[in-house]
């Protein structure tokens, strides 16, 4: 049964660029790179085993790519949902700044307790 154990959350922006997937990756990065939870080993299993629902809020979720984003996870099972969210900020003179939000959530599938 799919068990979530963990949650990290984190944000990101593209400054001038208005690149939405790099907001989100390093949306992502913030959220990993403050962690070093070995979550799998701490119940026996492989890293593999891990199953990684990513949520990816931008302004424009339609051009993200989700290849790109799921490429950042050495391990695991990886799930993108990209939704309408974060911020475009807007600039005088060029791009708006996107900021992207995300939410990791990190289960495994587990036995229900006897």
């Amino acid at each position: 049964m799919k068990q979530r154990l963990l949650t990290e959350f984190g944000q990101g922006a593209s400054l001038r660029r208005q690149d939405y997937t790099q907001a989100a990756k390093r949306a992502l990065q913030d959220a990993l790179w403050h962690n070093s939870i070995n979550l799998a080993e701490l119940f026996g299993m492989e890293k593999e085993a891990m199953l990684i629902d990513v949520e990816v809020g931008v302004q424009q979720p339609d051009r993200l790519d989700k290849d790109a984003l799921k490429d950042i996870f050495p391990y695991g099972q990886v799930t993108i949902n990209a939704v309408k969210g974060g911020l475009d900020v807007p600039r005088p003179n060029g791009n708006p700044t996107v900021i992207a939000s995300v939410a990791i959530n990190v289960s495994l599938d587990l036995e229900p307790a006897q």
